[in-house]
């Protein structure tokens, strides 16, 4: 029952990875307008994320427009577009695959598979996380270096967004998320094959004789009975050819 729990646990924290990996996808905070120097009272914030590019007024006025060409974007924000939409993937594929392998659920009830399963969800949670976060840690390593850059000029630095700590969130609840998948499977796969052993007990051999029955008594054929040859010597000892 307590490893029941533990993968239910484990469970949520991978699904909450899932939905906070996709919700920093999707969102355009992922570098907003830094107020440093003469940017401290502005009118417009302008904010880029992986798909689009928002500006928002000070009159209340949101505008996005989505990156019309893929090849004319920068490298590095296309390696992040790769990478999320591969955690996502992933994410997913983790979802499906542990939830036929926790306990509480029936396909493939009292097998060994159902323990392989569950740690192969855990591992695939593991590797969204950590595609997750190289792609965050990218971002905001490429975001203080360009902010700390003096040769860069002022309305050209950004901050982090809110997408990018949410992407740190998501790929620590999806790490712990598949940890703990691993680490309730393994338990149980150590302690199945010690409870196989005591449940199933040999049955006994049977027994040598209802497999081979005894075969029946000897008995001399008839025909040697009455067809034997008479012997030649008398009861004394002597033989009749003597006297002949």
């Amino acid at each position: 029952m307590a490893s029941t729990v533990v993968q239910l646990f484990g469970f949520i924290f991978g699904m909450m990875g899932l939905v906070g990996t996709v919700v920093a996808t999707l969102l355009p905070q992922w570098r907003s307008t830094a107020y440093v120097g003469s940017n401290i009272i502005t009118a417009t914030t302008h904010m880029k994320g992986l798909w689009m590019e928002c500006v928002w007024h000070s009159t209340g006025i949101y505008q996005c427009e989505l990156y019309r060409s893929l090849l004319a974007l920068p490298h590095d924000l296309q390696a992040a577009r790769a990478l999320m939409v591969l955690s996502c993937i992933t994410s997913v594929l983790a979802s499906l695959v542990s939830v036929t392998g926790m306990k509480c659920t029936r396909f493939a009830q009292g097998s060994l598979i159902k323990s392989l399963l569950a740690q192969s969800g855990g591992i695939c949670f593991i590797c969204a996380g950590l595609l997750c976060l190289v792609t965050v840690s990218w971002t905001t390593s490429s975001v203080l270096m360009d902010f700390y850059n003096p040769f860069l000029p002022i309305g050209l630095k950004y901050e982090l967004g809110l997408a990018v700590y949410l992407g740190y969130g998501a790929a620590c609840s999806s790490m712990a998320g598949g940890l703990v998948m691993c680490w309730s499977s393994s338990g149980n796969r150590s302690r199945n094959p010690s409870h196989m052993r005591k449940t199933q007990t040999p049955s006994p051999p049977p027994a040598f004789n209802n497999i081979y029955p005894p075969g029946p008594l000897y008995k001399p054929p008839e025909a040697l009975k009455d067809n034997h040859a008479s012997s030649l010597c008398s009861s004394s000892g002597y033989r009749l050819n003597n006297y002949v």
